[in-house]
């Protein structure tokens, strides 16, 4: 889109992954885990990011997609730095997306993407193996 012109993204198409998860359903996911990891309440956390109690509620339950100022300051409250939350949303999206590959042999395979990367055990290919092989 080199024309400077923004356009809308088309709705979910029959070739779409049905149920993508929005990304302020995982942040708040996120942020709600590390809470309770930690023992703390919501009026606690609350508090100290210097949001209000309902607010940071919404946000931990998807129903309010925080700015970036908000969001820095939860993260404080909770001694988590940004890439500490950014990984935690990477390992729930790998984890939850499965794709679905139908071949030849009318087979049904499911891949799960974000596993090993290369060098980690896995030979380049392997994976394509694996669903060739179902």
């Amino acid at each position: 889109m080199g024309d400077g012109v923004l356009r809308a993204v088309p709705g979910p198409g029959p070739g779409d992954r049905p149920g993508e998860p929005l990304m302020r359903d995982l942040v708040g996911a996120a942020l709600r885990r590390a809470r309770l990891r930690q023992g703390r309440t919501l009026r606690d956390v609350a508090d100290r990011a210097q949001v209000s109690l309902p607010y940071l509620s919404e946000i931990e339950r998807g129903r309010k997609e925080p700015s970036s100022e908000v969001l820095a300051a939860v993260c404080r409250a909770l001694g988590l730095h940004l890439v500490d939350l950014v990984g935690a949303l990477h390992t729930d999206l790998t984890s939850a997306t499965t794709v679905t590959v139908s071949v030849t042999t009318r087979a049904t395979a499911t891949a799960t993407w974000g596993g090993p990367r290369r060098g980690a055990g896995r030979r380049d290919g392997q994976a394509m193996g694996v669903l060739l092989a179902a």
